[in-house]
């Protein structure tokens, strides 16, 4: 049973991560805009799904707060401050992306909500997981620290790099998505996206050399991680062709392989531990009962119910985005 939360753990975050990332993507992209015309297409590449990939961020909450109780209150007591900071910043792009519609005179102020919002929530989620590879401070599953530890020049660091991952799944969403002026001006940020994402990537590695954070020593521990890397460069040069040879479906793949890089690069140097390097998984999960108990709703039928959803929901609009179409 722990094996098996643990997978569905790892497989709801990396959803979540790499569908709502393409639209908080778009969101931060948004403020760029030049017109009211890009503004709408962009909206309406998103506008069938967004809402259905936040499904996966709840699910990873249900199962922390299920599954591995420990770890939900350890999380919760370390980070209520971005968490908080992240959903204002979810609930108020949400609330834009439905208003701005309908505004006649405030067009403008929805706008700015929408792209801000998007930008706030994807900072506070990078900076959160900077403190994560940092450790969280708990003494026997209690949190110990104060309520600022989670925010670092490490951090900071974490939460501008996420920004500028999610701003590439976006411009390769659009390029997937849209035709036209959106189009190119998506295909014109990837190169400067794909560079900043590296550039931080290099930034991250040395810092954390200087710093001798514990993840580091996983690297001569355990040699088979250097295969993630060897993805990421690949996956790089996925998104060169693709924005060379214009092929809309490249960019966004090769970003996406990208960010499962990194995701088993953190998940295979953590293990055992579900807290770096504190609180293992076998530590941080519920009674055997419990997960039992979770299994024969959550895991029979609430997770292949929501699977199947977002399979049919993405399968229905897999074409290109209408250019002219309002959002309702």
């Amino acid at each position: 049973m722990i094996d098996f939360w643990t997978a569905v753990l790892a497989l709801t975050l990396i959803l979540y991560v790499l569908l709502d990332g393409f639209d908080l993507g778009v969101g931060i992209l948004f403020g760029l805009a030049k017109d009211e015309a890009q503004k709408k297409q962009m909206l309406n590449a998103i506008s069938p799904v967004w809402d259905g990939n936040e499904t996966w961020l709840v699910l990873t909450g249900t199962i922390l707060f299920g599954a591995f109780p420990v770890v939900y209150s350890l999380v919760l007591s370390a980070f209520y401050i971005p968490i908080i900071i992240m959903l204002s910043g979810l609930i108020f792009r949400g609330v834009a992306f439905e208003f701005r519609e309908k505004s006649v005179t405030r067009k403008q102020f929805w706008d700015l909500a929408f792209s801000s919002g998007s930008l706030v929530a994807t900072f506070v989620q990078g900076a959160a997981i900077g403190a994560m590879v940092l450790g969280i401070e708990n003494q026997n599953g209690r949190f110990v620290g104060g309520p600022f530890d989670w925010l670092s020049p490490f951090s900071i660091l974490c939460g501008l790099g996420l920004c500028l991952g999610y701003g590439l799944l976006g411009a390769g969403w659009l390029v997937k998505k849209t035709n036209g002026a959106v189009r190119e001006m998506s295909y014109s940020y990837i190169p400067r996206l794909l560079a900043g994402v590296l550039i931080f990537v290099v930034l991250a590695f040395c810092l954390s050399l200087a710093m001798e954070l514990p993840v580091m020593h996983r690297w001569i521990e355990r040699p088979i991680l250097i295969i993630f890397p060897l993805i990421g460069i690949a996956s790089c040069y996925l998104i060169y062709v693709g924005v060379k040879r214009r092929s809309d479906g490249l960019p966004y793949f090769g970003a996406a392989l990208l960010f499962l890089a990194a995701y088993g690069t953190l998940a295979l140097s953590f293990l055992p531990y579900i807290i770096p390097f504190s609180i293992t998984l076998q530590q941080a999960a519920a009674p055997h009962s419990s997960l039992a108990f979770m299994f024969w709703g959550a895991g029979v039928f609430v997770l292949p119910i929501t699977l199947i959803y977002t399979l049919l929901v993405y399968s229905l609009f897999k074409g290109k985005a209408p250019a002219d179409d309002g959002y309702h």
